[in-house]
């Protein structure tokens, strides 16, 4: 498994970032935004809320350890190129990083397909793993 470090952290943190990474930061986070927007048009996807167990939780563990723990389960249950019980790997309660895939579409691969473009099929790559881990910390940090 490649560190969460190397999907993220840089993009928040990372001191000596170029102009290209600055673009490309910039960039996806509008792409998260827009994403985010039509997500919020959708009647399911907007009933996610951050609620009692998995608020605290995130609250005790603080962002970059349940960073750690989305990592760990986007590598191990959506990165595959074909997951295990595709549609029923993430569960709908329990952690906030499950509360949050299921409010940004990044809880199974059809929804990957159908809400951000990731086809089926393949393994994901380290951009697009990046870009569902962005969506899924911006999404966690909108709504603590």
């Amino acid at each position: 498994m490649i560190g969460v470090e190397s999907y993220w952290t840089g993009l928040y943190t990372n001191q000596s970032m170029t102009d290209f990474t600055e673009i490309t930061k910039d960039k996806r986070t509008q792409q998260v935004n827009d994403v985010l927007e039509r997500l919020n048009q959708s009647p399911f996807r907007r009933r996610f809320k951050l609620k009692g167990p998995e608020r605290d939780y995130l609250r005790k563990k603080k962002m970059n350890t349940i960073m750690k723990h989305a990592a760990e389960f986007i590598e191990n249950r959506v990165a595959p190129a074909n997951p295990s019980k595709d549609g029923k790997q993430t569960p709908m309660k329990n952690h906030p990083v499950f509360i949050a895939q299921h409010a940004t579409a990044t809880c199974c691969r059809g929804c990957l397909e159908k809400w951000h473009g990731i086809e089926r099929g393949h393994r994901l790559n380290s951009e697009e793993i990046g870009y569902i881990l962005t969506m899924i910390r911006i999404w966690l940090e909108r709504n603590r």
